[in-house]
């Protein structure tokens, strides 16, 4: 079976993870494409998977500001392939507090099309020859973020929620048609790149704040299994202890936390 994972140009948490993901992927022997605005590291990222795992990867290519011609080139690279897997990621460079005026307008409609637009269209794209073979899974990983608003990360909430709410839609509407829809919603995982003793203490390793790659073993043990999941089982205990907060008590809260710093 071949896989598709989507891939956006990413930074911060959530290529990290997207990264790992696709390697566990990769290491049960199902190839992968990428689809990317840049190729400056997907191309590195495709080539080592392939050497280690010798699986067929390969990079497309699609600006999606160009709207419904970008869909061109994904559509090429996808025709007479089985596609198994599509896993789309949110964009977690909105995890940066920021207000909602503050955004740039522009900046503003890029992440709504790259969170949003894209997620959306790519499901359209693979759903077709999925339902036809009555088997496939869409994976849309979000953070969160979708489950309590976060003051100064209007945005994030917003386009998380619309990955959760989108993957139930979904659900409702495919899954007696043979395709597994999953919502992931991650809490902290650690970021790679710097040396731990450099990175602020919320993002060293830990328990509740797992390597990519452990993250992505435990998450991919759930597809098939769980339709909304955190994917990590001691992220599973943080929605709970999250969920058992009232919500004007969390926004009191979160007003105090901000006032006091």
């Amino acid at each position: 079976m071949r896989a598709q994972v989507k891939r956006l140009k990413m930074k911060g948490a959530s290529e990290p993870v997207a990264s790992a993901y696709a390697e566990e992927l990769a290491s049960h022997g199902i190839s992968i494409i990428f689809i990317t605005q840049d190729n400056t590291s997907v191309r590195d990222t495709a080539a080592s998977l392939s050497q280690i795992y010798g699986v067929e990867t390969s990079v497309v290519i699609a600006d999606f500001s160009l709207g419904q011609a970008a869909s061109k080139p994904i559509k090429e690279a996808l025709r007479g392939k089985d596609i198994g897997f599509l896993v789309n990621c949110v964009d977690e460079t909105l995890a940066s507090p920021q207000s909602l005026i503050e955004m740039p307008e522009q900046d503003l409609l890029d992440q709504v099309n790259k969170n949003v637009t894209v997620a959306t269209l790519m499901t359209r794209l693979v759903l077709p020859g999925m339902v036809e073979r009555s088997r496939g899974a869409v994976v849309n990983i979000s953070s969160s973020a979708c489950c309590r608003p976060l003051r100064g990360r209007v945005a994030l909430t917003a386009f998380t929620g619309y990955l959760d709410n989108f993957s139930k839609a979904l659900h409702l509407e495919y899954s007696d048609k043979g395709i597994f829809i999953q919502s992931l919603i991650p809490f902290q995982i650690a970021s790679g790149g710097r040396q731990p003793s450099s990175r602020p203490l919320s993002q060293r390793e830990g328990w509740f704040v797992p390597k990519p790659e452990v993250y992505a073993r435990h998450a991919i043990s759930t597809l098939g299994v769980s339709n909304r999941t955190t994917g990590y089982w001691p992220h599973t205990l943080q929605y709970g202890m999250m969920r058992c907060v009232p919500e004007w008590i969390w926004i009191l809260g979160s007003r105090m936390f901000v006032s006091a710093a």
